[in-house]
């Protein structure tokens, strides 16, 4: 629906996914160390202890949500500008992350209880919630971007208040499901700080692996807009159609996180790892089959986002590139995930910087100076993909990674 507004205001939702990335890096502080305590003490059937936890992390993201607020209402037209991005896309950008930063309280509560439960192993309602909030999503952009229904069209800031909604029915839906429905984690009104101390220790090397690997993305997105609107509108649409790829494997590796953090909880480390190399297979096989419509019909799934020719040119090859890139990509998404779910964070952190810098960013800076087209680009980008696969694959058959001490 925002391709349709301009592709300026295309390009700034999709720069915006960018910014969101550095965001979740803060997150990561207490949502990958929540996940692998609140998993283990599921696994050793110690239910209080775990919603004592989440409490605690409820009351933390809050307070860190209002700080990143201010910073990102405050600077919503440096980050565009900084990014090199044209006057257009600046104005728009600027209004949309604005409108998005009133709403991120709700965005860190979401992603916090969203991962609390899957920790738990209750993915099934997160699915119901989602599927409802996307839905609403969907209409009050018809709605607010538009201007139906007697509404006034808000444009590009009607998508950010219709996000904000969206997410704000998630946290009142979360609550309720864990208040309600006899879930295995409730809000239990205590602050353990030794268990807050143990979160940080797991989620500063996650943090920090976010945030480097968050700044690198930027970078490389940099180096794209350095090529124009058109091409960078062109990579953020095709990002957005590759994220339905990325569904089967966000999915398995939630699952893996939650699966082998329960395990480890009751020592059953075989099981652990085998349950991983499960999660990793299917992972794959949907992933590797979503590409395969990637490459075959690129130009119909583009087309749905915007009717700009050239921009559905670039957007096709990206998608025929990373569709064969899907099998080593879900490897890594699930793989990367078991070694957070068992703790082994400063691992994953060393992986991740040193193969986007060396295979990814540093490459395409010389591709482009060197003046190669965009595609040298994307090319760049799959074989670093590959290689960090791989890498994965090697860490995960070693197996020490089962016994990090949380």
């Amino acid at each position: 629906m925002v391709g349709v507004i301009s592709t300026a205001a295309l390009a700034a939702v999709g720069m915006s996914m960018q910014f969101m990335m550095i965001i979740n890096l803060l997150m990561t502080l207490y949502v990958v160390g929540g996940n692998a305590l609140i998993s283990r003490f599921i696994g050793q059937g110690r239910k209080r202890r775990a919603s004592a936890l989440l409490f605690s992390l409820v009351l933390f993201a809050m307070g860190l949500s209002v700080f990143v607020s201010i910073g990102g209402y405050i600077g919503s037209s440096w980050i565009y500008t900084v990014m090199g991005s044209s006057h257009e896309v600046i104005e728009q950008g600027s209004i949309y992350f604005k409108a998005l930063s009133l709403g991120f309280i709700v965005i860190f509560i979401d992603n916090l209880l969203y991962n609390a439960l899957s920790a738990a192993g209750d993915t099934k309602s997160s699915l119901y919630i989602k599927l409802l909030s996307a839905c609403i999503n969907a209409v009050l952009n018809y709605i607010l971007i538009f201007g139906h229904f007697g509404f006034e069209a808000m444009g590009i800031e009607g998508a950010a208040i219709a996000t904000i909604i969206a997410y704000s029915f998630n946290v009142m839906a979360y609550y309720i499901l864990i208040k309600k429905m006899n879930s295995k984690l409730d809000f239990l009104p205590i602050v353990r700080l030794k268990d807050l101390v143990r979160v940080w220790h797991v989620g500063w090397g996650a943090a920090l692996d976010r945030g480097i690997s968050s700044m690198s993305f930027l970078i490389f997105v940099s180096i794209i807009t350095a090529y124009g609107t058109t091409d960078l509108a062109g990579y953020q649409v095709g990002l957005r159609i590759e994220g339905i790829a990325f569904m089967p494997g966000f999915g398995f590796a939630i699952a893996t996180v939650a699966l082998i953090g329960q395990n480890i909880g009751r020592n059953d480390y075989d099981k652990a790892y085998d349950l991983g190399i499960i999660s990793g297979r299917i992972a794959y096989i949907f992933m590797g089959s979503v590409g395969v419509v990637m490459i075959t019909i690129p130009e119909l799934l583009v087309g749905f986002f915007t009717e700009d020719k050239l921009t559905i040119a670039v957007a096709s090859m990206y998608l025929i590139l990373v569709g064969l890139a899907q099998i080593p990509l879900a490897i890594v998404f699930v793989y990367s995930s078991a070694l957070r779910g068992a703790g082994a964070t400063k691992t994953t952190l060393k992986i991740n910087v040193l193969s986007l810098w060396f295979f990814r960013v540093i490459p395409s800076y010389i591709a482009y100076e060197m003046g190669y087209g965009i595609v040298v680009i994307f090319m760049i980008m799959n074989i670093e993909t590959l290689i960090k696969g791989i890498i994965y694959w090697y860490i995960y058959q070693k197996r020490a990674w089962l016994y990090t001490k949380v």
